[in-house]
């Protein structure tokens, strides 16, 4: 854990001074000691490491993600009375993905919370497009900091057949 930095943390809690999250998040560390075990959106495979800092010093950390993984053990019933996504889900992508190699797909989502540049939006589309893999990219509308992200349309065009 020596090797998390500053700018290793989300941004709403990135900060050099004591704000209110940073306050909530200390206080859930403090109580986290009280807690008969811990789940953490997170997986081994992706953060072994900091599992296994974390698993020597709090109560026993289970690891739930991906959820995808979870969801042939529930009926669709259930899983439709639970509802978790704050957006919208376009379902559109499955029969895709399902006309598409195992382990051929390249996935990038940056989650609810990250933001970038129309820059660095431009940076990374095209190192993705020069990587020549399929991929299925998640952009948000407001992924870009006080703009509405919308790729080029050279870009579009450069990947069309290799991306939804």
């Amino acid at each position: 854990m020596n090797g998390i930095r500053l700018k290793d943390l989300p941004s709403f809690i990135r900060a050099t001074e004591l704000n209110f999250m940073i306050h909530f998040v200390l206080e859930a560390i403090d109580k986290a000691h009280e807690a008969s075990a811990i789940i953490c959106n997170t997986f081994d495979a992706l953060e072994h490491d900091v599992l296994e800092a974390l698993s020597t010093m709090y109560p026993p950390i289970h690891p739930i993600s991906p959820l995808q993984f979870l969801l042939d053990q529930y009926s669709q019933n259930h899983l439709n009375s639970i509802g978790s996504s704050i957006w919208k889900e376009e379902t559109e992508c499955l029969s895709w993905l399902d006309s598409k190699q195992p382990n051929s797909i390249v996935f990038i989502n940056f989650g609810s919370i990250t933001v970038m540049t129309a820059q660095q939006l431009i940076e990374f589309a095209w190192g993705l497009a020069n990587s020549n893999h399929t991929f299925l990219w998640i952009i948000r509308p407001d992924l870009i900091v006080g703009d509405l992200a919308i790729l080029l349309p050279d870009f579009v065009s450069e990947t069309k057949e290799r991306s939804l």
